[in-house]
């Protein structure tokens, strides 16, 4: 299913529509403000096993996920006075957080030291499911596991078929990998230069 939603002013009852595909266990494609992204609920095990699979992704390798604002974030994340200010500096915007991960997160979706990638784009359309479903949503490239990223939703669509079960085209994106920030333990480090302004950071 290949549904056009303004980037804008996203549809309410197509959001809707979206969102009941994720409590159903759905996976989509979804645009975010760097790559187009595939995700699904993270408090779905078997939705989240099925990106690992669509991915080729080894379980030792945890996604991130979007949350719908800085409160969303602090739900899912232990955020210091630090972090907080920080992340107040740069969201919503093209960066992936490492913070430690709170009770909240599965397992599934935290590293060896429990700490989570977590990102909140500045796209209207993702942050508006995220804002409904009540939960993150998982988040990774939407690549194959050639490495090959789909920027074209119709051509996403048309190259993950049934895998998916819902593209939502959003129009164009910048086509440019997040950068990923560090918070643990109020040492910024960043581990990939991408978009954004790091120097904030620095």
């Amino acid at each position: 299913m290949l549904l056009t939603v303004n980037p804008h002013n996203p549809q309410p009852r197509l959001i809707s529509k979206v969102v009941q595909l994720l409590r159903d266990g759905g996976v989509i494609a979804y645009p975010t403000d760097t790559f187009y992204g595939i995700g699904c609920d993270i408090m779905n095990k078997k939705a989240i096993e099925r990106v690992y699979q669509l991915k080729n992704r080894d379980k030792n390798e945890p996604f991130s996920f979007i949350c719908s604002d800085l409160k969303h974030i602090s739900e899912y994340a232990k955020v210091s006075n630090f972090a907080y200010r920080n992340m107040k500096r740069v969201l919503p915007g093209p960066f992936t957080l490492i913070l430690p991960g709170s009770k909240m997160v599965p397992k599934i979706m935290l590293t060896k030291r429990k700490t989570a990638g977590i990102r909140v784009p500045d796209n209207n359309i993702v942050l508006a499911i995220a804002r409904e479903l009540g939960h993150p949503v998982l988040s990774t490239s939407a690549s194959d596991p050639c490495g090959t990223i789909f920027s074209d939703p119709s051509l996403l669509h048309d190259h993950f078929a049934t895998l998916l079960d819902a593209v939502i085209d959003g129009g164009a994106v910048p086509n440019v990998a997040s950068s990923v920030v560090s918070l643990i333990d109020d040492v910024p480090e960043i581990i990939r230069y991408g978009a954004g302004d790091v120097s904030v950071f620095e």
